[in-house]
């Protein structure tokens, strides 16, 4: 597995508004000892509260990689960040994107990597082959976020609980499946690029056997019960081969995400459905733990929410960002 080398500087661009520097802004939060600065060109109307730096600056300050952590209309890279991204790679630095252009198939970009001796890693696109998935039960043990719909905070919710883990000195590692991830954890596969067939087996790649105190913490993506983008979320299912599952909901979304004729799922029901998907592979799953997004309800709406879904499906229920995850983790080490 490729690994991107840090300490990143965080290159903006000219980004647009601070929604579009929202990749950025996610390896500021989880790795903020990796980042030692940000590139702000004239019209950025982003900024992530680092310092401001100029690729010079940066290198300066011992950065190893420019990560591309701005997303713009299209995805393209305009000639103004290709003339920066050249001195980063003159200066010694790799470069790392995320976007649907690829950098690798620019010219200017793949001319200074070689000359250099640099490395470009374009995070949205396979770079390798992946075998089918073969479903043999693995050392190790792992766990899965899921959720009732898209955009629930699986990313947030998984490495919350590596943080977690970790502090109390436990053996386990945040598997990265998205762009995002994949820049937080300096290595990954983004599955949504993976071609159909090979989801699963991508997935037992990225989480292989390992040692019988190991977890695997694996993001989720998708949702089963979202039909744009269900299918990424089984082939994750079966791949992991999930000891352990964590439910991830918004509370107070009207609808599926991107589709005003389906109703999100209750709980329960969700929870049903993906057991009985991720039983074909280890029969002895289990969910270990409720994390909601309560950031669109009021506090009293939050704690009633809280307390019925405890009720209905006897786990731990917190918000990992005003709560922490430690119930959760405490349910999981209870096995």
């Amino acid at each position: 597995m490729a690994t991107i080398q840090n300490p990143y500087l965080l290159f903006l661009g000219d980004a647009a508004d601070q929604l579009a520097a929202k990749t950025a802004n996610g390896v500021k939060v989880w790795r903020p000892e990796w980042c030692v600065g940000q590139v702000r060109l004239p019209g950025c109307k982003a900024d992530l509260g680092l310092d401001d730096l100029t690729i010079a600056q940066g290198a300066e300050r011992g950065a190893k990689t420019v990560i591309l952590g701005v997303a713009n209309r299209g995805g393209f890279i305009p000639d103004s960040w290709i003339v920066e991204l050249v001195k980063a790679l003159d200066l010694g630095m790799d470069i790392a994107s995320g976007l649907h252009t690829k950098i690798t198939q620019i010219p200017a970009l793949v001319d200074a990597a070689e000359r250099n001796g640099r490395q470009l890693f374009d995070v949205r696109h396979p770079t390798r082959d992946f075998a089918i998935a073969n479903g043999k039960p693995r050392a190790g043990k792992r766990l899965l976020t899921v959720g009732t719909d898209v955009s629930v905070g699986k990313m947030f919710t998984t490495l919350a609980v590596e943080k977690e883990m970790r502090a109390r000195g436990l053996n386990a590692d945040f598997r990265a499946t998205g762009q995002t991830g994949i820049f937080i954890a300096g290595s990954g596969a983004s599955i949504d690029a993976v071609i159909a067939d090979f989801i699963s087996g991508c997935v037992e790649w990225l989480a292989p056997e390992n040692t019988p105190d190991h977890w695997d913490l694996i993001e989720g993506q998708g949702s089963l019960y979202n039909v744009s983008y269900s299918g990424v979320t089984l082939g994750l299912i079966h791949g992991s081969q999930a000891d352990a599952l964590v439910m991830c909901h918004e509370i107070g979304r009207p609808h599926l995400r991107g589709l005003p004729d389906y109703p999100v799922p209750e709980i329960p029901a969700a929870m049903e459905t993906i057991l009985h998907m991720a039983r074909m592979v280890n029969r002895d799953v289990k969910f270990v733990g409720v994390s909601l997004n309560t950031s669109n309800v009021s506090a009293d709406e939050a704690t009633a929410f809280k307390a019925k879904t405890a009720a209905q499906t006897g786990l731990p229920v917190v918000d990992p960002l005003k709560d922490g995850v430690a119930p959760i983790v405490d349910r999981l080490m209870a096995g």
